[in-house]
């Protein structure tokens, strides 16, 4: 009788197993509008102008700007940070054609269509998790004194973020150096090495050939960056030396191995505003998105779009 009674039971709850599987795995969570506003989105290489409903494209940005792998906290911090920054972009454009391009000019935009190509049996899954992060932020943005926040952000910081005016050459009271210890942890491009011929290097930096290479750091930043240096008795910034070089931080060294130059960076990006791996670590350490976002923006407070 037991056994009789055991199979009936099974034979109620697997169809309700069987659904519950399929409604959280195969079916697509919608976006939970509250203000319908459209972006203005520049395609490239096409230069399509598209209008896109906001939360929609910072889906897409989530998608192009994070890793789908990482915690919830740090992927609805980068939603709002996004949102803020995409704000002030239609904010500065207004008179302009678009507002965006979807380029990391900006920030990297990814539509559905090639997302399903991309994530293929995972898109549902994967689609779903960006989306509730972007639900769970709907409208969120960031604010200063009453003004939407440039909210700048990058891959990994040095241990440290970096002051606007070190490397873009504007003061902002928000965009200011703070702590990243998190980084080092679990960023993998937290120290990387990049081998250059010396002919090569030379060359880029439009420098004439020297088998010697002398190298002045003249001005670090608080930070550890690199803001002056002579290389050959030639004066450059940090920044020119980032650009022309496409190395990942300008906090960098550079030695010199027979033909070949060697440099080691520390960090991945700019420096300014989040360290998207730093929010990774706080999240993994259990702090909250808009924790997350107060770290690394100083002085902001969250509001939403009326």
């Amino acid at each position: 009788m037991k056994k009789i009674i055991a199979f009936i039971l099974l034979l109620i709850f697997i169809p309700f197993f069987i659904v519950h599987f399929y409604n959280n795995n195969y079916k697509e969570i919608e976006l939970n509008y509250i203000n319908t506003r459209y972006i203005r989105v520049k395609r490239m290489p096409s230069e399509e102008i598209q209008k896109i409903p906001l939360e929609e494209y910072i889906v897409g940005v989530l998608a192009g700007e994070m890793p789908i792998s990482f915690d919830m906290e740090a992927l609805k911090a980068q939603a709002v940070a996004s949102r803020s920054y995409a704000l002030k972009r239609m904010e500065y454009n207004k008179d302009k054609d678009y507002d965006v391009v979807d380029s990391i000019m900006n920030q990297v935009y990814l539509d559905e269509s090639y997302l399903k190509k991309a994530w293929d049996s995972n898109y549902i899954k994967n689609i779903n998790k960006l989306r509730k992060a972007v639900n769970s932020t709907i409208d969120e943005y960031l604010e200063y004194d009453g003004k939407i926040v440039d909210a700048m952000f990058f891959s990994t910081s040095n241990g440290y973020t970096e002051d606007s005016s070190n490397i873009f050459n504007f003061e902002c009271a928000y965009l200011k150096s703070v702590e990243s210890p998190w980084d080092e942890k679990v960023s993998s491009a937290y120290l990387t090495k990049k081998e250059i011929n010396l002919t090569e290097f030379y060359k880029k930096l439009a420098i004439p050939y020297s088998k010697n290479l002398n190298i002045e750091i003249q001005k670090r930043s608080n930070t550890n960056r690199i803001l002056l240096l002579k290389i050959n008795n030639i004066t450059f910034k940090g920044t020119d030396i980032y650009n022309k070089l496409s190395l990942k931080s300008t906090d960098f060294s550079i030695e010199l191995n027979g033909e070949t130059v060697t440099i080691t960076t520390i960090g991945y990006g700019h420096g300014v505003g989040m360290s998207q791996y730093g929010a990774l670590g706080m999240a993994k350490e259990g702090y909250t998105y808009d924790e997350i976002l107060k770290h690394y923006y100083s002085n902001v407070s969250l509001t939403k779009l009326k």
